[in-house]
């Protein structure tokens, strides 16, 4: 993904960080094929090139192995609606459905996500869309 997109700079703009902790904002490839574009539903990324699901609302993006989950809605944070959790297709205005992704995490000061965010961007046209907004994480119940 090309530094000057516009993606990373928008995820560290909007992006909150928690109070003595840190922010981590990365761009997402493909553990599996390496691949960077992604067709992306409410929780997933899926490969582009191998078609497996990276889990972006789930913990599937995070090095060292912890999991979580979006944190229950609140006034402020809204969770994505159950309509929306289904797998939908996202588009950007002009119809693509392919984007590279990049996440921002908001670590605590023990190093635990607290919020992710997520930014698109089409590959195409160089649309840029805020995904997740700073959503609040719970550690995974699995």
């Amino acid at each position: 993904m090309a530094a000057g997109s516009g993606l990373l700079s928008m995820l560290s703009q909007a992006a909150v960080p928690e109070q003595h902790g840190q922010m981590v904002i990365t761009p997402l490839v493909c553990p599996w094929c390496d691949w960077d574009q992604f067709e992306v539903t409410a929780d997933e990324c899926f490969c582009e090139g191998c078609c497996l699901p990276l889990g972006i609302a789930d913990g599937d993006v995070h090095a060292d192995g912890s999991t979580w989950e979006l944190a229950e809605s609140t006034p402020s944070r809204p969770r994505l609606s159950n309509a929306f959790r289904k797998p939908a297709d996202i588009t950007c205005p002009a119809g693509h459905d392919v984007f590279q992704a990049a996440v921002a995490l908001a670590l605590d000061a023990d190093g635990q996500v607290r919020r992710v965010s997520v930014g698109l961007r089409c590959p195409v046209d160089g649309t840029l869309r805020l995904h997740l907004d700073n959503a609040q994480v719970v550690p995974s119940k699995t």
